[in-house]
């Protein structure tokens, strides 16, 4: 078996839950390693940032949808973060503000991922 083919069938057996947490993990994975560039590195930072401010985005739209089916405080959670992430990430680029509360936030929604008795996010 070819290791694409490997990894086809290994992503399509993930439950959602466990491809956010992938997906978390590989963003927060980028924003740490841009945690470690000269903040004036813009070019080298801002990969990261947009990433994950787009996955933030992806999130919120998903719950903004009327089929979504999570609970609506936890959805409306969600966007707040996604709303917050947005800015924070603005500030964050200007110089004005530290990576590491992004990097906190999904580690935090990484360890609620990984928690098998909680509702998915």
């Amino acid at each position: 078996m070819s290791l694409r083919a490997y990894q086809q069938t290994a992503t399509s057996a993930e439950s959602p839950r466990d491809a956010e947490f992938r997906l978390f993990s590989q963003v927060t994975l980028a924003l740490v390693e841009a945690s470690h560039m000269d903040p004036k590195d813009f070019a080298g930072r801002t990969p990261a940032l947009d990433w994950n401010r787009r996955l933030w985005s992806a999130l919120a739209a998903d719950c903004a949808d009327p089929g979504n089916q999570l609970p609506a405080e936890l959805r409306a959670g969600i966007i707040s973060l996604s709303i917050w992430v947005g800015k924070y990430t603005s500030e964050v680029i200007r110089g004005q503000e530290d990576i590491q509360d992004l990097i906190d936030l999904n580690r935090t929604i990484m360890q609620g991922l990984s928690a098998r008795n909680g509702p998915a996010a």
